[in-house]
């Protein structure tokens, strides 16, 4: 197990904070303007600053105790309603999927079968580039029944992830990748897998238009690749703001399973894709 205490995450507009002790010890610059799903969070990010961007770790850092020991990984109401732990926490419930790979500050790449679990790990985490193990947080992903792939490092591997769960039983898998190349990878090996592709920001053209040709369900996120590369043959659009398409029928499943459990009014509108909301990250990049 590595000594070093290190969490590497690109948040708020795809800005890199490094974590390390339990404090924040690096913030860079972040790529967006506006987002407004940041206005939304816990602790607000109103103005895309670094120094609000910090405010904003370090409060979850105090509030369920992100990248230490204290780290909570149990969550139950949605905090968006097409989130990507959203999705496959409902498509759990429902019974589309047996289990879901993701990853963890503290733990890297694990399986997940408890709803409760994939919200708590996934709702409450951005995009994570690197982190390292913390033996609080993977015995507690243990004790509520996810298996953690590499307990000594952290590793963070979604193709691994899914083979484990597979050597696990587990036969109705999704997996997040936030990298094209890996969902490639995840779909030669797995061709049943469920693909949902997350923390998209900035991604290139050439990658949005893998990305969209190779997954079930992508998140848009602020790229505009990926609105312009998805929208020409999904086959539904999930929100506006921040939309999410279903690429295939297995990730459109998903998506109506979804909407099906919501306690909130929606509306079903044929349209040609994709659809701008009133409201959205900017400048799409």
């Amino acid at each position: 197990m590595s000594d070093r205490d290190e969490h590497i995450i690109e948040a708020a507009g795809k800005c890199r904070i490094v974590v390390r002790d339990g404090r924040v010890v690096d913030v860079g610059t972040p790529q967006l303007d506006d987002c407004p799903l940041a206005r939304r969070f816990a602790c607000p990010v109103r103005e895309m600053t670094p120094d609000a961007i910090r405010e904003n770790i370090e409060a979850r850092i105090r509030s369920f105790g992100m990248c230490t020991p204290e780290r909570e990984v149990l969550a139950g109401p949605d905090f968006v309603l097409f989130g990507a732990s959203e999705l496959l926490s409902g498509a759990i419930r429902q019974g589309l999927l047996d289990a879901v790979v993701i990853v963890s500050d503290g733990a890297g790449t694990l399986v997940a079968k408890d709803p409760a679990l994939i919200q708590g790990i996934g709702g409450r985490m951005s995009g994570l580039v690197f982190t390292s193990p913390i033996p609080e947080v993977i015995a507690r992903i243990r004790e509520n029944g996810g298996v953690v792939l590499d307990p000594k490092t952290a590793a963070i591997d979604q193709v691994a992830g899914v083979a484990l769960a597979a050597t696990l039983g587990h036969r109705r898998v999704a997996v997040t990748t936030a990298d094209a190349a890996e969902a490639v990878a995840i779909r030669d090996r797995f061709p049943e897998a469920v693909i949902v592709g997350v923390h998209l920001t900035g991604i290139s053209q050439e990658d949005a238009a893998l990305m969209a040709g190779t997954a079930d369900l992508v998140t848009a996120c602020a790229s505009r690749h990926i609105r312009e590369e998805a929208a020409k043959t999904a086959l539904l659009q999930a929100g506006t703001s921040i939309p999410v398409f279903a690429m295939t029928r297995a990730g459109k499943a998903i998506i109506l399973a979804k909407a099906e459990e919501a306690d909130r009014p929606l509306i079903i509108h044929g349209a040609r894709l994709p659809v701008e909301g009133s409201q959205s990250p900017a400048p799409l990049c």
